[in-house]
């Protein structure tokens, strides 16, 4: 019962992971708050990608009201699913030279993908903005070139979703 119960709480990074949060203030009362972790002898590198995450959760509000929330977990082949974390600035590239639509959190470059009761988000070169249950929202967005920041904290608490399991093997179909 105690291994149940330890499975379905929380997460904590893992102790060689380096944890950042983030929260992103788009227009008209829109908000997104979240979370990810990716191995600390990646905070060297130029650009830590999608790929290189072990933990992310994005949840959404507006007024402050919930709107959407989205975590690795959910991540399936049909997801888009791009992100591009700057380590040295500690914060994630926004559109310009080198970076044309640097994220794509469960969201298209036009806003419709996230899926009926989904929540994404995007910076591309016409803004940063969220999608909603598979449309985007044009009263969200903000100018694609605006700076944003994440915060160092080793400390995030993620849900049991946002972290990525060791593969199963089992469900590979491997050659013979």
């Amino acid at each position: 019962m105690a291994v149940l119960a330890a499975g379905l709480a929380g997460t904590m990074a893992q102790a060689e992971d380096a944890a950042f949060r983030f929260v992103w203030e788009g227009a008209n009362g829109y908000e997104m708050r979240g979370a990810m972790s990716f191995d600390a002898a990646l905070l060297g590198q130029e650009q830590v990608r999608a790929r290189d995450l072990t933990c992310f959760e994005m949840q959404g509000r507006r007024d402050g009201a919930p709107v959407g929330r989205w975590a690795l977990g959910m991540l399936d082949e049909e997801t888009t699913w791009r992100l591009t974390f700057l380590p040295q600035s500690t914060s994630f590239a926004v559109f310009g030279p080198g970076h044309l639509m640097p994220q794509a959190w469960n969201m298209d470059g036009a806003g419709t993908d996230c899926g009926e009761g989904g929540f994404g988000f995007n910076i591309g070169n016409a803004a940063q903005d969220l999608c909603i249950d598979g449309r985007l929202v044009l009263a969200s967005q903000v100018p694609p070139d605006r700076p944003f920041p994440a915060v160092r904290d080793d400390d995030v608490d993620f849900s049991a979703d946002a972290c990525m399991g060791p593969m199963l093997m089992s469900r590979l179909d491997l050659p013979r």
